[in-house]
């Protein structure tokens, strides 16, 4: 007769933790360990490392420095010479940086990555730079920079709608306030010249483009580094500015050697360095809450404007300015529950 340890259940010792010990571990997951996860919520100060902070401020700096610095090679240089000189000094200058990357790792988009690409390429290193350009052939930088800016509002809103980062109820009061902001400087603009209205509507032109280039570039920083997203997109804009070609050897040779030098300092500066530093906070933050930082840029440009160029806004440029920025404090309000 059997005793009760012959018919008893298994002692454990002799079940499955053995061959559970025994399957092999994923061969990918220790390369999943060492990618750098960016945090939950990059929308938090809290969460945002210092790099990131201080990329947002050289961005803020540099492309406040661009509007003064279009409107001192302006006479030297018209839009599209302009646009294709500035791209391809920073293609040069960036790809010093890019090329050997390029080289070691051999990461190269593919397929219909390429789409989101041209699509910033085109709008923003090409389309946004010559419309701003020729409308700093009609305003000041001060006012350029201020008109220029009802692009954090767009950004706010599609990121709201096609990133899904939130659509709160302050967002649109916040750019209906902003947008009015945006008429009080299209009016004194018109009570002026009609050439100043054409220089309004060119800087609303720009500020679509590049709210249109922010959110479809988001996702591209996903799978390429900032920097290689930047000259990418650079070279697809010098592409497209090749009809300029001739037209900028003729200025080029006509032109005084600040206005060259001027032009270098585009293509590097507000060019080069801070659209890299742009896509790498871009990286890192929520495209609304980023775009909103560039608000700082108005006044930056009017003081550089004022101590280089001498140049102060109308009084309807600071009113409606002024309206701007509360459009925009109101649309980073949060509703109560």
């Amino acid at each position: 007769m059997p005793t009760s340890a012959e018919t008893g259940p298994p002692r454990p010792e002799s079940v499955q933790p053995e061959r559970t010990r025994e399957v092999p571990p994923d061969p990918a997951a220790p390369a999943r360990r060492n990618i750098p996860v960016p945090p939950t919520r990059p929308g938090l100060p809290g969460r945002i490392s210092r790099l990131g902070l201080a990329a947002v401020v050289v961005t803020v700096v540099l492309w406040a420095s661009a509007f003064v610095g279009i409107r001192a090679v302006g006479p030297s240089f018209s839009p599209g010479p302009l646009t294709l000189g500035r791209l391809a000094i920073a293609a040069v200058a960036l790809g010093l940086v890019v090329l050997p990357q390029l080289q070691k790792h051999r990461v190269l988009p593919r397929g219909r990555e390429w789409w989101p690409i041209l699509a910033y390429g085109v709008m923003w290193f090409g389309g946004y730079n010559v419309a701003l350009n020729a409308a700093e052939h009609l305003l000041d930088a001060g006012t350029a920079a201020l008109l220029i800016n009802v692009n954090p509002i767009l950004v706010a809103v599609m990121a709201g709608l096609i990133l899904k980062e939130g659509f709160p109820r302050w967002l649109v009061v916040g750019s209906l306030v902003a947008f009015g902001g945006v008429a009080v400087i299209a009016l004194g603009s018109g009570q002026r010249s009609t050439a100043d209205v054409a220089g309004v509507l060119l800087c609303l032109l720009a500020a679509a483009l590049a709210a249109v280039s922010v959110i479809v570039q988001k996702p591209v920083l996903r799978k390429f580094p900032a920097a290689q997203a930047t000259w990418f997109g650079i070279m697809v804009g010098v592409l497209c500015c090749l009809p300029f070609s001739g037209r900028l050897l003729t200025e080029l040779q006509a032109a005084p050697l600040p206005a060259t030098l001027g032009l270098v300092y585009l293509g590097i500066f507000p060019t080069a360095i801070a659209f890299t530093t742009w896509a790498y906070a871009l990286s890192l933050i929520e495209a609304g809450r980023l775009a909103a930082t560039t608000y700082l840029v108005p006044g930056t440009t009017i003081l550089i404007s004022w101590l280089v160029l001498g140049e102060i806004p109308t009084i309807w440029g600071l009113v409606g300015g002024a309206i701007c920025l509360v459009g925009v404090a109101l649309t980073r309000r949060r509703s109560r529950p």
